[in-house]
């Protein structure tokens, strides 16, 4: 069976729409940067250098940015500023570039293993319930057989979020009281799941940050588990960050990638945040592809992320 029906970018109407406060913000900031310049030097770069950093897309990845115009402006000799705009765009679409090549982006349909296992990763709050449901009912949508896995069991509000939600969309959910081993839990899910003939497993687990040794040791024995029932699940650790969060963000994926092998992220609340230049600098820094992101609550506001789609929608000429 074919994916395109779920891993096709989604509605371009709807990335718009949710980038428009971050739009918003990175049009002031850029129309300040160039105010009564007619080239680009080096007062417009140090502008600029401020504009992307203070969009939350991070020193290091400004830094990379600003390198790259400084060196087509040393090759082109004069670079009008309303070529900016477009520079900029293509500047940043290439430095993505190397993310935008994802392993198993097309999920189950490209994993010789059935059921294809999900284990998502990432602190409480950041979205990732709703993001686990939206991927399930996604997946369901595209006609697959999905179970979900409550490894969460730190918290019993974790654990009933998660089976309203598969109650919602029609989804069982593999759960065991608060307390419980999570690695247990993911070992049922796993063994329930190939006994079961489903196609996809997706497995919640615990956002704590507090204590990075004990996050680290719980998701390993989690992962070890699963590959006793599976050899190789799971096929995809996708981490949860909160786009709105901005720079804590970055810490965030910082915690996550030292505690366990991240495969791929989701970035979520973009569309109430001015703060949507951190999937920039997230991507570029961390290396790992942002796989999806978040611009609505709908079940269809969680996108496929396209660099180029994401990149026009922030730098459209109209403000």
């Amino acid at each position: 069976m074919a994916w395109p029906s779920f891993f096709s970018h989604g509605n371009k109407e709807s990335l718009d729409k949710g980038l428009e406060k971050t739009k918003e913000s990175v049009f002031l900031k850029l129309s300040r940067a160039v105010a009564g310049k007619s080239k680009v030097d080096e007062e417009v770069l140090d502008n600029l250098e401020e504009m992307l950093v203070s969009s939350d897309v991070g020193v290091a990845t400004t830094i990379r940015i600003i390198e790259r115009i400084e060196a087509r402006v040393a090759r082109d000799k004069y670079l009008n500023t309303t070529e900016l705009n477009k520079i900029l765009r293509e500047e940043i679409i290439s430095l993505l570039e190397d993310n935008e090549s994802i392993p198993g982006k097309n999920g189950p349909d490209e994993s010789p293993s059935v059921p294809y296992v999900i284990m998502i990763v990432g602190v409480n709050g950041s979205g990732k319930t709703t993001t686990i449901a939206k991927l399930a009912y996604r997946f369901k949508q595209a006609g697959k057989k999905v179970l979900l896995g409550a490894a969460d069991t730190f918290r019993a509000a974790a654990i009933d979020q998660l089976q309203i939600w598969g109650d919602r969309i029609g989804v069982p959910v593999v759960k065991q009281q608060m307390g419980s081993d999570p690695a247990s839990v993911a070992y049922d899910t796993v063994r329930s799941a190939a006994a079961g003939n489903y196609d996809v497993v997706i497995i919640d687990t615990a956002g704590r940050l507090h204590n990075k040794i004990n996050l680290m040791n719980e998701l390993s024995k989690i992962k070890r588990v699963m590959e006793k029932v599976m050899p190789g699940a799971p096929h995809e650790v996708l981490l949860v960050l909160d786009g709105s969060t901005g720079q804590n963000a970055f810490e965030q994926a910082k915690q996550f990638t030292a505690a366990t092998d991240v495969t791929a992220m989701a970035i979520t609340k973009l569309d109430g945040t001015a703060k949507g230049g951190v999937v920039i600098g997230i991507s570029d820094q961390f290396k790992i592809p942002v796989k999806y992101i978040g611009i609505g609550e709908k079940m269809e506001d969680l996108q496929v992320f396209s660099r180029e789609e994401f990149v026009d929608s922030l730098f459209r000429n109209e403000p």
